[in-house]
């Protein structure tokens, strides 16, 4: 089966890798920080918090950002599921906002309507790889004295009008799963413009640990004394992680110009194809595509997903949207809340995008897509 994302690990990753097995250090160590460091400069150099996964990355920001009962998080539903669901974890309530028609994308639109005295933050996602409007997404939070979020899980090395993804909104999440633009295995990461901010992510990252002498609420105690102001959790990255994430990093830009390839390969060929749509590129954005997020038109994508399937494409649909899920269908959102997200999750099927995919296989899944269409 040809998969729709895998990782790209090469001889120097696996070397990275090893050396730090040989090490001192498998966590908590010198790779951390330079991992942290380098993620830092890439983004414009604002603080860069390395954690376990995505998840990790949002559950992070949320509780950095005091997330609570009576604050409302105004996200799009064509996400996954963690987007919300960590926000919720905090006591916090999801409201959901309808994309733009064609690029599926958080819409300013619906933003407008629904930002009010209650939003904490608006959460962005900038699905598929492609950024967010977040000039006017700021505008509209800061309207309200709410934050920014922007969940770019799909969009690591990607720039909207010249700057980098981790530069668009007040704090941004990335996620460095396999099938991520660069992976750690399972990783991710939170970057703060507020330097209070990331330290609060930071602390809560680390369980809460405080070191800083001039913090201490409890003097009398030696030079190992450390303490706990607020709750937090474990979700630290190894020196492993972060090692694979360093030599992953030096190959970014790479994987961003391959994966352009592959998604313009895919455009020249399905043109004219009836019965589908390809994704979209706003003016001024250079996406780093994560997916290929074609449109099956006329009712027929789960027809044409088996087919595919069955001839051993492992195309895959991101995603059913947020609110359809049975733990927020409880909570009682409804489906028909928004109806382009909607329209888009049933018409969505994601060919394979990965930077090792070759010319001859992304050729061989048109081959396949056309037969299954006809």
């Amino acid at each position: 089966m040809l998969p729709y994302g895998r990782q790209s690990v090469s001889e120097e990753d696996v070397a990275a890798v090893t050396a730090v097995l040989s090490g001192d250090w498998l966590t908590t160590g010198p790779h951390v920080a330079e991992f942290e460091s380098a993620i830092s400069a890439m983004v414009g150099g604002h603080r860069a918090v390395s954690c376990t996964s995505g998840t990790a990355a949002l559950h992070i920001a949320y509780a950095a950002l005091g997330l609570g009962p009576g604050d409302e998080v105004v996200t799009t539903p064509m996400t996954f599921v963690a987007t919300a669901s960590t926000a919720s974890l905090l006591g916090a309530t999801i409201v959901f906002a309808d994309v733009e028609e064609d690029t599926a994308l958080i819409d300013p639109g619906a933003v407008s309507a629904l930002v009010g005295d209650r939003t904490r933050v608006v959460a962005a996602v900038d699905y598929a790889g492609h950024p967010c409007d977040y000039d006017r997404l700021n505008e509209l939070a800061a309207g309200v004295g709410a934050v920014t979020l922007a969940d770019a899980a799909h969009s690591v090395g990607g720039t909207s009008h010249g700057r980098p993804v981790g530069d668009l909104a007040d704090i941004t999440t990335m996620s460095f799963f396999p099938t991520k633009n660069l992976t750690t295995g399972e990783g991710g990461a939170v970057v703060a413009k507020d330097p209070a901010l990331a330290q609060r992510a930071a602390e809560f990252h680390n369980i809460g640990l405080i070191r800083d002498p001039d913090r201490f609420e409890i003097t009398d105690q030696g030079p190992w004394h450390q303490e706990v102001h607020e709750l937090g959790l474990n979700y630290r990255l190894t020196d492993i992680g972060s090692a694979l994430g360093l030599s992953q990093l030096r190959r970014l830009q790479q994987f961003k110009q391959r994966r352009a390839e592959i998604k313009d390969r895919y455009d020249q060929a399905l043109d004219g194809v009836a019965g589908v749509r390809v994704p979209v590129r706003r003016d001024d954005v250079d996406p780093a595509w994560h997916l290929y997020p074609l449109r099956v038109l006329d009712g027929r994508r789960r027809e044409v997903f088996e087919k595919m399937r069955a001839a051993g494409i492992g195309v895959q649909v991101n995603y059913l949207p947020v609110y359809w899920h049975p733990v927020y269908a409880r909570m009682g959102y409804r489906r028909g809340m928004c109806p382009h997200a909607e329209a888009f999750y049933a018409e969505e099927l994601s060919l394979p995008m990965f930077p090792d995919l070759t010319d001859t296989q992304v050729d061989h899944v048109v081959e396949q897509l056309v037969e299954a269409l006809h």
